[in-house]
């Protein structure tokens, strides 16, 4: 989408971010927020930005391959205090003190991103979201105002619900915000999935959009090309529970996350799309293993064979891909961006691509067993809990994607009662959510609680915060001062 398109939008007010005044239940955060923002700037804040986390509740790792999937926005989310400088400084403070101020000029967000020795800081990704914003808002020649900004969050880092991506979001949308712009939810969702890959997140747009399409009392689905939402609606008695593993990854400081979207490029992306061009389709028009289901004309779930007899189960290497496809290792390190990884990577091409339709295609059950009239309640709570628990062990099994503490909790949650259980976010530690119902979730989260007290806390973590009943939640939202 061209920058004029984007800056266009759809402003019809139902699809813009509102703007509230705060209610009683927030209004106390707020107000500390505020104190705490003029304290260290000496002004009034102008605003306040709220985006949420987000849970996922199936359909993990299929979104960059252009599938639904089925999140709520949380409880748990990123408080932002705004105000204008008169100065081209960005000023950032954040109310954990274990997170440093940070400042910098806005004309030099590129090379603070970019800064290799500091890694994946708390700042950045606020800096990714600036950039972002001003890409598309900022008219060429004008000079961008300064921000002062004051963060509060309370979304576990680096748990898998969402922190990242929810600091990303704000970031953006404030800045909009305060360029007295209006774009779209879908936009902003749109814009903000892109520019936090100039941190080098190589992800979807899920977390993004439900941070800004999210609302109260529905689950939605959230598909792709273009983003938009559906609502789901979840059985009357359904409850579930995230609990955290105390096993924590920051996807953005090691490879396998990019690992596991490059694996599944290989599979399906241009110039050297594996199972198109064995079967004589147009390969080169290929980016997405979405792609190769709509050129084969299948259904995702025809698609488990046709994966099966296509790719081999043993690891590929780049060089046995480029002989595959006739082209070079240069040539796949531009196009597949593929760069980072060193001739001797081996790629599970069958394994990736088995998780992403299969899983895929628990995606369509779990919104028509959720919404089927016609199931019974229990045996309908049964079916979503079983689909949980087949997608936890295919992230498992086929995605390599999980952790030992992961899988325990996983297994705990199931012994202490729940219909079902799986890994949510991006893996390699993190949260759970489990499945149960509302007149068995007090004595599922003592049982649970029980469990992981007897293995001991680890240090920074509190029993009460590792396990807890979540809802959804309304996603993007500005508040007046």
């Amino acid at each position: 989408m061209s920058q004029c398109e984007y800056v266009k939008g759809d402003t019809d007010p139902e699809s813009l971010v509102p703007i509230f005044q705060p209610d009683a239940k927030i209004q106390e955060k707020l107000n500390i927020l505020a104190a705490h923002f003029t304290k260290k700037y000496d002004v009034q804040p102008s605003f306040i930005v709220r985006v949420p986390g987000r849970v996922n509740l199936i359909g993990e790792h299929i979104d960059y391959c252009g599938y639904a999937v089925c999140p709520m926005a949380i409880e748990q989310h990123i408080l932002v205090a705004v105000s204008v400088s008169s100065t081209s400084e960005i000023r950032l403070t954040n109310l954990n003190p274990k997170y440093k101020d940070f400042q910098c000029d806005i004309k030099d967000l590129s090379g603070c991103i970019e800064d290799a020795g500091e890694g994946p800081v708390w700042y950045k990704y606020f800096l990714c979201g600036v950039k972002g914003a001003l890409e598309i808002i900022l008219e060429k020649g004008n000079v961008p105002s300064g921000i002062l900004a004051t963060v509060w969050g309370n979304i576990p880092p680096n748990s898998g619900l969402s922190s990242s991506s929810a600091l990303v979001s704000a970031a953006l949308l404030l800045t909009v915000h305060a360029h007295q712009r209006q774009l779209s939810k879908t936009v902003l969702a749109d814009i903000s999935a892109s520019a936090e890959r100039y941190i080098g997140t190589q992800g979807g747009g899920m977390d993004q959009a439900i941070a800004f399409l999210g609302k109260s009392g529905s689950a939605m689905l959230i598909e792709f090309n273009p983003v938009r939402g559906t609502n789901i609606t979840l059985p009357e008695t359904a409850v579930f529970v995230i609990a955290h593993s105390q096993a924590c990854h920051n996807k953005a400081a090691s490879s396998d996350f990019n690992l596991r979207v490059a694996e599944c490029r290989l599979a399906a992306q241009p110039r050297f799309q594996i199972i198109a061009k064995k079967r004589d389709k147009n390969w080169e028009s290929v980016r997405k293993l979405v792609d190769v289901q709509k050129a084969l004309g299948l259904t995702v779930a025809e698609m488990v064979p046709v994966v099966t007899a296509d790719l081999r189960a043993e690891p590929y290497t780049l060089n046995e891909v480029c002989e595959i496809l006739g082209t070079t290792i240069e040539r796949l390190k531009e196009v597949s961006s593929v760069g980072a990884f060193s001739e001797s990577q081996r790629f599970e091409l069958r394994q990736r691509a088995s998780h992403v339709y299969q899983e895929a295609d628990r995606v369509v059950k779990f919104r028509r067993v959720s919404e089927d009239n016609g199931i019974a309640e229990e045996e309908k709570l049964r079916q979503m809990g079983s689909l949980m628990s087949q997608s936890h062990a295919s992230l498992q099994k086929l995605y390599e994607c999980s952790h030992p503490e992961v899988d325990a909790l996983v297994e705990k949650a199931v012994n202490c009662g729940a219909l079902g259980a799986r890994m949510t976010g991006a893996g390699w530690g993190g949260c759970i959510v489990a499945i149960t119902t509302k007149d068995k979730v007090f004595q599922f989260l003592d049982a649970l609680k029980k469990e992981l007290a007897l293995d001991g806390i680890k240090d920074g973590f509190k029993l009460d915060d590792l396990v807890f009943p979540t809802e959804p939640n309304q996603g993007a939202v500005i508040y007046t001062i």
